[in-house]
């Protein structure tokens, strides 16, 4: 028996474009290394998961393509993206490269696709901000989200920024008042860093306090373009509603966007081996439900996750939301054969809950709303 779909946003009928969903092949089998936090499927599995449960339809999806090196340039230095083919032709990195562009290193090894790989996480997001530029919509890119990428290195398992990528091609395309909102576990310092000052750009960021890239701090304005709360480990279901309610929501809708990024990192869920956050999925099902309706474009990204099960369950239940999908109560056997797949490829961490194999929403994870988010909420109202 289904269960009752969760709503599906607001206006996503009127919409003229989407939703859309843009993914690739190349992620099915890329890996950063078998002692990589990313040596774990995500894209292939939502993408095997959506099709499992006939939610993907050849009209819905898009290939994404890959971005060429000129267009890389938007952002990042043209040494930088010749040091990329450079490591991937020759399968290395210089001692150079690893000084001046942090290329080799544990975080950001050289692998097969080491330039591939992310240009194509950048020509999905470049396209999807083309195609909403010109026509309002949905689309969602798991592809996409990698936000510690720098001008000219690499940072945080990011070798280019698709996010700062994207935002700059629908301001080019014209676009004055742009709101990207960030729940991954971890500060978007790379997006921060691009958006300084901008103030066509609101930066929202809702990030475990204490972790790497260890910026985002509460009296972080970026020079009053962003809006940045660090989080106590153990944020609740609880927790997150009261941040969507008191600072999400509101500093979203004032600012009257013309488009939202919205960046889905899954390593805030509970299952995730790099945070200490104990969200269900349903935190950020309620999130977009309630963000989709204040723009009239809406680019939905992935992010971190590290956990394959739980990062797949959650974009694919991302992707099901936005194209109004009846999500069942148990998977259906070709959907639950996906997930049963899957491995943690190395590392000697336990299987999963085998709930994670037969059903694609979490139970609540609700609990107490903490002091010090309710005090932080305040600090940042005052703003």
């Amino acid at each position: 028996m289904n269960a009752a779909p969760p709503p599906a946003p607001a206006g996503v009928a009127a919409q003229t474009l989407g939703p859309l969903f843009i993914g690739s092949e190349i992620y099915r089998g890329s890996s950063y290394g078998p002692a990589h936090p990313l040596r774990v499927p995500r894209v292939s599995t939502v993408m095997d998961l959506s099709r499992a449960l006939g939610w993907l339809p050849p009209d819905r999806f898009r290939a994404s393509p890959f971005a060429k090196p000129a267009a890389l340039t938007l952002w990042h230095d043209a040494d930088y993206i010749a040091a990329l083919q450079q490591a991937e032709a020759t399968g290395e990195a210089t001692p150079d490269m690893r000084h001046r562009f942090h290329l080799g290193t544990l975080s950001n090894p050289v692998f097969p696709q080491v330039f591939r790989r992310p240009a194509t996480g950048a020509g999905g997001v470049m396209l999807a901000a083309e195609l909403l530029a010109a026509t309002p919509g949905t689309i969602h890119v798991p592809g996409g989200g990698t936000h510690h990428g720098l001008p000219g290195r690499a940072n945080g398992f990011c070798y280019l920024n698709d996010v700062v990528l994207g935002i700059k091609v629908l301001q080019r395309a014209g676009l004055k008042r742009i709101v990207y909102i960030d729940l991954d576990a971890h500060h978007c310092d790379g997006v921060e860093l691009a958006f300084t000052g901008d103030p066509g750009v609101r930066l929202i960021s809702v990030h475990e306090e204490g972790r790497w890239p260890f910026s985002g701090a509460l009296s972080d304005d970026a020079q009053g373009s962003a809006f940045n709360l660090p989080v106590p480990k153990g944020y609740n279901d609880t927790e997150a509603r009261a941040v969507l309610e008191g600072l999400i929501l509101p500093r979203t809708a004032e600012f009257r966007p013309e488009a939202i990024v919205l960046q889905c990192g899954a390593d805030s869920l509970t299952e995730d081996p790099l945070s200490r956050l104990t969200l269900s999925n349903r935190a950020y099902i309620e999130a977009l439900q309630a963000i989709a309706p204040l723009a009239p474009r809406l680019l939905v990204l992935g992010g971190g996750g590290y956990n394959p099960w739980s990062v797949g369950r959650l974009w694919t239940l991302i992707w099901g939301t936005l194209s109004g999908q009846a999500v069942p109560d148990r998977l259906p056997p070709d959907a639950t054969a996906v997930l049963a797949a899957l491995s943690w490829h190395g590392g000697g961490r336990p299987p999963p809950d085998p709930a994670l194999l037969s059903t694609l929403i979490d139970p609540p994870r609700e609990g107490t709303l903490r002091p010090e988010i309710r005090d932080r909420l305040a600090v940042l109202r005052q703003r």
